[in-house]
């Protein structure tokens, strides 16, 4: 009797062979695979669907690209590369690559182990009576009875749309004649969420939300772009812009980024119209700014992909004031991306680049840009990289000597400017990361002496430093606590993506070291989920549902 197949793929194949033999569907067989191939080779819901069809990457990226194609866009950047990191799990698309992975597997996002709803707001499941299938002739009866076509079978374009717009919602159609630019659809979507937040209602990032958010971004980049345009009424708008860099931090990230994008989508309208040109360059820098600092909440947030959009979109608008200092901003906040969420190589990359852009005046992006070089070569140092050591230490050299020739204005803003406070957490952050563990917790302990404790974001992300000091230092349990308690002193709407992703990096490190200690599954658990809050106000730290 000859041994069962060892590899993915031949245990796939031979899964889908039976399974086509008696007739099932691509979405049981995806079902069988998942079931048969997970324990044994991790592999995910969205690798099994592809498996179920028998393809290669290559076909599902061409299949994407040709839906691209029919709906009149241009090509998408998904490659190989790009869909294999979803299939592993290490990356997760965003919501306009996940609809068409939905058309073209022809299910659900959730069958795809996703459990965000498509931005497209419409089914994707195959149901009976869907698609009308001509007549087969005979000599195609027999194939015909067979379970089907699998990945070739995608819905005509003219039976399924994209996205789903507030006129369809209202009942409206395309027929009724196409929609203008400043229809306020974006700003409905987002007034309704700042009223439910107003009203204390819990508020998801549903796909309808992303999706107004990311098409406001798109008018922002084709007004740019399809239009010589030029500030008015600046006077406030500069007010408001800065005003929003004392509230960051102190503002739940949902609520400011409403604020935010609705200020953005009236500079947009403004940038739409023809403005004395003298003032085109002031408006500019408003719509880079306020662009900007949507990408930093969106990484907050956690929605990488939509960060990375607003990181773009405020490049675009910052070339067009020619001011190399805002572009060199622009570039340095962009490489928190993959500081915080991806790969520090790139953050080093950006950093660097940032730096250039920046020159040899002393400013903003030059004070930030080496203190950034410094924790992603810190991060890198982690990782075995044998050079990034002794280079991160020179980079803070640099970023602390041109932060001390900035101005009191410069040094006095938490997101157009690089503040002490800032100055200090980075450096800490830096020792922390080169295993320098006790210098590293005297630098943390003063930073935290300079922020406020409405400074909530940087705040925690020093105190959950200071537990990684703890680990360093060889007190696993000392570090979780801190973490733990990091986290769940912040109010429920103040815990965002950003600072539960880092502490639980925590946990991951405690877990690889030392295995699963006692006190590391109470921290998983405390984690899980926006439900808990803080033991220091005498409240249950796991839902009432789960304790003993």
């Amino acid at each position: 009797m000859s041994e069962p197949p060892r590899k993915e793929t031949d245990v796939a194949r031979r899964i889908r062979a039976h399974a086509l033999a008696r007739g099932r569907g691509p979405v049981e067989i995806a079902q069988e695979i998942h079931e048969q191939c997970g324990p044994l080779f991790g592999t995910s819901r969205v690798k099994a669907h592809r498996l179920a069809h028998g393809v290669a990457l290559s076909d599902i990226v061409a299949q994407v690209r040709a839906l691209y194609e029919v709906d009149g866009k241009p090509p998408p950047k998904l490659g190989e590369t790009l869909l294999s990191a979803y299939e592993s799990g290490y990356k997760r698309p965003g919501p306009e690559y996940l609809h068409y992975l939905c058309a073209v597997y022809r299910v659900e996002p959730d069958a795809l182990d996703y459990q965000s709803p498509c931005i497209c707001g419409r089914g994707h499941a195959v149901r009976p009576g869907a698609v009308s299938v001509p007549k087969p002739r005979p000599a195609e009866r027999h194939a015909a009875s067979g379970p089907g076509p699998l990945v070739g079978a995608i819905v005509s374009r003219a039976e399924e749309r994209p996205w789903t717009t507030l006129n369809d919602l209202r009942g409206h159609n395309r027929a009724d004649g196409p929609l203008t630019i400043d229809v306020g659809e974006e700003d409905i979507v987002l007034r309704r969420t700042l009223l439910q937040l107003l009203a204390g209602a819990g508020v998801a990032l549903d796909g309808q939300f992303l999706g107004a958010v990311d098409n406001l971004r798109r008018k922002m980049d084709d007004t740019l772009v399809g239009a010589t345009v030029s500030p008015t009424m600046l006077d406030q708008w500069e007010e408001t812009t800065y005003g929003y860099g004392q509230q960051y931090q102190a503002t739940p990230s949902l609520r400011m980024l409403c604020d935010v994008l609705l200020d953005f989508s009236e500079v947009r309208r403004m940038c739409d119209k023809r403005q004395p040109v003298e003032l085109q360059e002031r408006l500019c820098r408003i719509a880079a700014q306020l662009s900007g600092l949507s990408g930093l909440i969106m990484i907050n947030l956690g929605d990488h992909r939509l960060a990375r959009s607003f990181f773009r979109t405020a490049r675009t608008a910052a070339d067009e004031t020619g001011d190399r200092q805002l572009r060199a901003w622009v570039t340095v906040r962009e490489s928190l991306v993959p500081m915080y969420y991806g790969d520090p190589r790139e953050a080093l990359h950006l950093a660097r680049k940032a730096q250039d852009l920046a020159g040899r005046t002393p400013g903003v992006a030059a004070a930030m840009a080496p203190a950034v070089e410094a924790r992603a070569l810190g991060m890198l140092a982690m990782r075995g990289r044998g050079d990034a050591a002794p280079s991160a230490r020179r980079a803070l050299v640099r970023g602390r000597s041109v932060f001390d020739q900035l101005s009191k204005a410069d040094t006095s803003d938490l997101v157009y400017g690089f503040t002490d406070r800032q100055m200090a957490f980075y450096e800490g952050d830096t020792f922390t990361s080169l295993g320098d563990h006790k210098h590293g917790d005297e630098v943390l302990s003063h930073a935290l002496t300079l922020y406020s404790p409405t400074d909530r974001v940087d705040l925690t992300l020093v105190r959950l430093d200071r537990a990684m000091c703890k680990f360093h230092a060889g007190l696993p349990d000392a570090a979780l606590a801190a973490g733990q308690e990091a986290i769940l002193d912040l109010p429920p709407d103040h815990r965002s993506d950003i600072l539960v992703h880092r502490a639980r990096q925590i946990g991951v490190a405690v877990n690889a070291k030392h295995g699963e200690i006692p006190g590391l599954k109470d921290f998983n658990e405390a984690l899980a989920g926006p439900w808990v809050t803080s033991p220091t106000q005498g409240r249950p730290s796991v839902p009432p549902a789960e304790q003993v």
